[in-house]
């Protein structure tokens, strides 16, 4: 197939920047589905004057600190003044990142992201595949590791990744740790590297994180609307039609992240 996908979670998803992403021919997705899969979500019309139901968030303008609040100005410089980071390779974080991640994500309430070392192992070696960038996030007393950060890279944007700290650090009132980070993410990407853009991902289906809203109201990320069109092999599709009239009451995590993708299309959530 000319477009490129790959399979992540049993859904196909556009394996490239989102402003390439075409709309995909009716052949196009059905070859897609004979090789596998649950669906095929397909987004389009990338930033778009229509403000629609499904949306990247995205930051394509950077003023450092005249930008940010008051309060916001102020975590940032203390951020800055205790915590360091700078660029790491991958061969690092494989071995110094997985205790980190795995404190990380045990700090979560939502139990449903990578879990064993294997799994952390297999992401890494699929990053190693595409061009990555990765960030070590350091304790400037000590210069002790407590945290990593991974930025995919698509030629003149970039979509942040997976991020990682120690949640003693998250915790504290003295470090703020994300503050320092996306203020130093954004100024190399859009600044030093005159980058389109940054994003971070598109809307969440399973409303697991509240990092897009803190990414909005600090640091003025804002949706870059789009279209989006999810198609579903047969038995996914009567699944769909069946259980949809219950979404709101349905709690199994990934079935309700399905229906939740199909309000999306729908419109209506």
């Amino acid at each position: 197939m000319k477009n490129k996908f790959y399979l992540y979670r049993k859904a196909w998803r556009f394996d490239g920047a989102p402003h390439e992403e075409p709309q995909l021919q009716e052949q196009e997705w059905k070859q897609l589905l004979k090789q596998g899969g649950l669906l095929v979500r397909n987004t389009y019309n990338f930033d778009c004057q229509e403000e629609t139901s499904f949306w990247y968030l995205i930051k394509d303008q950077f003023e450092g600190f005249d930008e940010l609040s008051g309060n916001t100005r102020k975590k940032v410089r203390r951020s800055l003044e205790k915590i360091a980071f700078r660029k790491v390779d991958n061969a690092f974080i494989k071995q110094n990142g997985y205790s980190i991640l795995k404190a990380s994500f045990d700090d979560y309430s939502v139990k449903d992201r990578i879990t064993n070392s294997r799994t952390f192992e297999n992401y890494l070696k699929e990053c190693e595949e595409k061009e990555y960038d990765y960030w070590g996030i350091f304790d400037r007393i000590d210069d002790r590791f407590i945290g990593f950060f991974t930025v995919m890279l698509w030629g003149d944007s970039c979509e942040y990744g997976l991020v990682a700290v120690l949640p003693d650090y998250k915790r504290k009132n003295t470090t703020y740790p994300y503050y320092g980070l996306f203020h130093t993410m954004n100024q190399y990407y859009l600044q030093e590297k005159g980058f389109r853009y940054v994003a971070d991902g598109a809307r969440s289906i399973t409303e697991h994180s509240n990092i897009q809203d803190f990414l909005t109201e600090k640091f003025h990320f804002r949706k870059a609307y789009c279209k989006l069109s999810v198609h579903y092999q047969r038995g996914v599709k009567i699944m769909v039609k069946m259980l949809y009239p219950f979404r709101k009451i349905i709690s199994l995590p990934r079935i309700k992240a399905i229906l939740n993708m199909e309000a999306m299309q729908r419109g209506e959530k």
